[in-house]
Order: structure tokens, then C-alpha cells, then sequence
């Protein structure tokens, strides 16, 4: 188990470094489609700027900037289109997991993720990037089978603790990921090179750079991962009165010190019940806290000659979140979980992230009476943010797990015990993800509007609400125990 581990969370810092290469990168490709496509009005470019302008224009016109922001949010929407594409394919990557394998559909996915960055490296027109975007969003399958192959490997009791390295994969490769790409960005390929054959995009490095990782990636996977689906621990099954498995993992001692007591699974309809209320807990969660991810780039351009802040502070402010997300994932998330439970940590986890949106929504009131405690109140979120960052989605995601099916097997006949489709670890991961993409990509479009048009201390007051809204609604769910 311990080496599938390894497998599973090195494969995850491949593919998640090649994935965050791109992202601040953005604005920057799209000033360079713009001067080469500004002698085509009806270009797809200068058409998608103009919607762009439009809608907001509906809302904020901050005047001679009025052009940037306008870059700004189309950088927005080209992630929106991604998490969008992720909504609508993650459930069907799920279900072929379920039949086909884990390994088979994650190598099938790995190449359409290597196409993506070959068209990346080609792509000298907007159209053309914005289908290596497609073909990625269409692709991108690493995380959620990872997922489903550590659910397969570990029992409830070390469930949280093995997904945390979902988690810390994250938290590293947000951290390192985006300053390479910059810094390749400005390191082009020589004019001599593109001569030899067809012209590159500007940013061919970076690209080529995820090419290889993903390349790298895929040679490690095929060669090293095992298949995992049905390979897990097996349980043996017992029925109760109504035909519920017993599972005989994670008995805990009698009081008296006597044989241990087996835990009854919840029902079959309360394991479905649960997987759709967290489902829509993954939504409204990561709705509000992307759409806040993302205005905070507004927030901190906004102030940005006020605060005297510039963007080394700024690179600093979001590399701390990742360094702190990754050192509470690898410490407290890790040991505390199994002792409190997936739900009593989420739950935490979006209180914190309510505490710090208070900070947030008070900042601008200080910035010019009083500037230093405008910084340390952006500072103290940063905090509340990381421990968010921590807590929520892989806690969520590891209740989730937890009600799928296990590699259940009858005492008597030996066979696998027969419990409902919609409980197959792929498919239900894979609906559960999908849940959380789609807030990913309508989140940021309302924060946006919310922000221009009321500003920024209505938006995430009003943010703050709704997570202690949801922080309460929790409760329940923080009483229940995961397996």
C-alpha cells in the first residue's frame, strides 16, 4: 500500500506542477494574441474582448484601466471553461474507471493531456490555445483517479491520512508551479530555432516544459502503477436484519475490554443521501471560496500604490497560503482527522475560511487611515485561507469516499457482496468532483459582478455570511460518522 502511495502522490506533483506552469501565465498570452490579432475585428479574440467588455461594463467601468481588467476576467473565464469542461467529464471518467480500470483510463487521459501541451506549443492564434484548453479540460483526470486508486488501497481508518497527499501535492505544486512559469515566460526560445520548422507560441518553454512533464509523468504511471480496482484489503461481509453489510474493519474494543463490536455501515440509501448532501456542500463551498480566490487579484491591484504593495509581496502573500496549507496537511490534517472525523474538520476548516473573509471585508476600510493594519488584516486571512485551503476539500472528499463501495466479500460464497451502482467508488468520486468544478466555474463570474458593482467589502461580507451559513448547516453532517 505504502508504495502506491508513493506512486500515486509523485505522479500527482508531475501532473499538478505541469498544470499550475500555465496560470500566470494568462494575461500575459492574452495581450499576445491580442497585438498579433488586432488587424482582425471579427477574430475570435477581439470578439470574446468585446463580450468581455460588454458584460463588465455592465457593472464597474474603471476607465483607462477598463483594458486590463477586461484581460484580467477573460483570463478568468479561460479557467471557468476549464472547470466547466471538468463538470461535465469527471462522472464519465469515473465510470470508465469503475469498468475498465484505474490505470488503463488514467494513461488514456494522460494523452490527451500530452496533446494538449503539443497544441499549446503550436498554438499562435487565441482559437488555437483556447482548444489546447478544451482538450485539457476534456483530459485532465490525474487528480480524481488518484483519488479513487488510494480509496481502493486504504480502509476507513487511514483514509483521510492517505488523501491527504492529494492535498500537500497541491499545496507544493501551487507554490513552486507558477514563479517557473514566469520565470521560463521570460526566457523565449532564440528567433533560430522557431526558422526550423513552424512558428512556436511565444511562450513555447513553459509549454514544452509541461510537455515534458506530462510525458514523464505518463512513463512513470505505465510502467510503475499497478491496477488497484478491486484490489483492495477485502472485508469480510456479515448481513444484518434488512441485508446491510457489516464491515468488520475498525471494530473498536468493548468498554469492558471484551471482543470487539463491529460497526454497522449505514444503510445503502443513508450512504446515497449523505454522498448528495456532500455533493452539494462541495459546490457551495468551493462556489464561494474560488469566487474569492479569485477577486483577490482585484483586491490587491486595487490597493496596490496605497499599500505601497508590490509583486514580490504579492508572490510572497500566496506562496505563504500554499506553505502553510502544505505543512498543516502533512501535520495537524493527518493526525486529526481520524481522531475528530472528516466532517468536524470540514466544518472547521469553513469557519476558518468565514474568519478570514471578515479580515478581508474590513481591509479597505484601513487603507487609508490606517495602512499597516490594512497589511496584517490581509495577512491574518492569508492564514484563515490556508488552514481552509487545508481542511475543506480533502475532508469532503474523503467522506465521500468513505461511503462507496469497499471489495466487500461474502463469508459463505466467497463473492463480491452486490450494493448500488451509484456507490462505485469512480463514478461516485467522479460525480462528487464534478459537483466542486462547477462552482469552480460559476463562483468567480458572481464574485466578480458582486465586486464591481458593490465593491469589495460588501462582496466578501456577504461571502462571510454564507460561510457561516454553511459552516452551521454542517452540523449534522460533523455528527456523523464517516464509516
Amino acid at each position: 500500500m505504502a508504495k502506491v502511495e508513493t506512486i500515486v502522490f509523485l505522479s500527482l506533483v508531475l501532473d499538478l506542477f505541469a498544470f499550475t506552469i500555465p496560470l500566470p501565465l494568462f494575461p500575459r498570452l492574452i495581450e499576445w494574441y491580442t497585438l498579433r490579432e488586432t488587424s482582425d475585428p471579427s477574430g475570435f479574440l477581439s470578439r470574446t474582448l468585446q463580450f468581455v467588455s460588454y458584460v463588465r461594463g455592465l457593472f464597474y467601468d474603471p476607465g483607462s484601466h477598463s483594458r486590463r481588467w477586461d484581460v484580467v476576467l477573460l483570463g478568468g473565464l479561460m479557467g471557468s471553461v476549464f472547470s466547466t469542461l471538468q463538470f461535465l467529464v469527471s462522472p464519465r471518467i469515473g465510470a470508465l474507471s469503475d469498468r475498465y480500470g484505474r490505470k488503463r483510463i488514467l494513461l488514456i487521459t494522460m494523452i490527451g493531456n500530452i496533446l494538449s501541451a503539443v497544441v499549446w506549443i503550436q498554438s499562435t492564434t487565441f482559437a488555437s490555445y483556447m482548444l489546447s484548453r478544451v482538450i485539457g479540460g476534456l483530459s485532465e483526470g490525474n487528480v480524481q483517479l488518484a483519488i479513487a486508486i488510494l480509496s481502493d488501497i486504504t480502509t476507513a481508518e487511514n483514509r483521510s491520512k492517505a488523501l491527504a497527499y492529494v492535498g500537500i501535492a497541491f499545496a507544493i505544486c501551487f507554490c513552486i508551479g507558477p514563479p517557473i512559469g514566469a520565470y521560463f515566460a521570460s526566457r523565449p526560445l532564440p528567433q533560430s530555432v522557431g526558422s526550423w520548422g513552424p512558428e512556436l507560441n511565444v511562450y513555447a518553454v513553459p509549454a514544452i516544459l509541461t510537455l515534458i512533464l506530462l510525458v514523464a509523468e505518463t512513463m512513470f504511471l505505465a510502467a510503475l502503477l499497478p491496477e488497484t480496482r478491486g484490489q483492495g484489503a477485502h472485508f469480510p461481509a456479515e448481513s444484518k436484519p434488512g441485508g446491510s453489510p457489516i464491515h468488520l474493519s475498525g471494530n473498536k474494543k468493548s468498554s469492558n475490554g471484551g471482543p470487539p463490536k463491529p460497526n454497522r455501515r449505514p444503510t445503502i440509501e443513508n450512504r446515497l443521501q449523505l454522498l448528495r448532501s456532500l455533493r452539494r456542500l462541495h459546490f457551495l463551498f468551493l462556489g464561494i471560496f474560488s469566487g474569492v480566490e479569485f477577486t483577490l487579484t482585484f483586491l490587491t491591484f486595487d490597493f496596490y500604490i496605497v499599500l505601497d504593495w508590490n509583486n514580490k509581496q504579492n508572490g510572497m502573500l500566496i506562496g505563504s497560503i500554499g506553505i502553510i496549507s502544505a505543512l498543516l496537511q502533512g501535520g495537524y490534517v493527518r493526525r486529526s482527522t481520524a481522531k475528530i472525523g472528516e466532517g468536524v474538520m470540514a466544518k472547521r476548516g469553513v469557519s476558518s475560511c468565514a474568519l478570514g473573509l471578515i479580515f478581508l471585508a474590513l481591509m479597505p476600510q484601513f487603507v487609508t487611515t490606517n495602512p499597516n493594519l490594512s497589511i496584517w488584516l490581509l495577512r491574518a486571512s492569508a492564514v484563515c485561507m490556508a488552514f481552509t485551503s487545508a481542511t475543506v476539500v480533502n475532508s469532503l472528499t474523503a467522506f465521500a469516499s468513505l461511503q462507496c463501495n469497499d471489495s466487500t466479500f461474502d463469508e459463505v460464497t466467497g463473492k463480491p457482496v452486490e450494493e448500488h451502482p451509484d456507490l462505485a467508488k469512480g463514478k461516485a468520486l467522479g460525480q462528487f468532483r464534478s459537483s466542486g468544478q462547477l462552482g469552480r466555474a460559476i463562483g468567480p463570474l458572481l464574485a466578480c459582478a458582486s465586486y464591481w458593482t458593490f465593491g469589495p467589502s460588501y462582496t466578501y461580507g456577504v461571502s462571510a455570511i454564507a460561510m457561516f451559513a454553511l459552516s452551521a448547516g454542517m452540523r449534522s453532517l460533523a455528527a456523523t460518522k464517516s464509516s
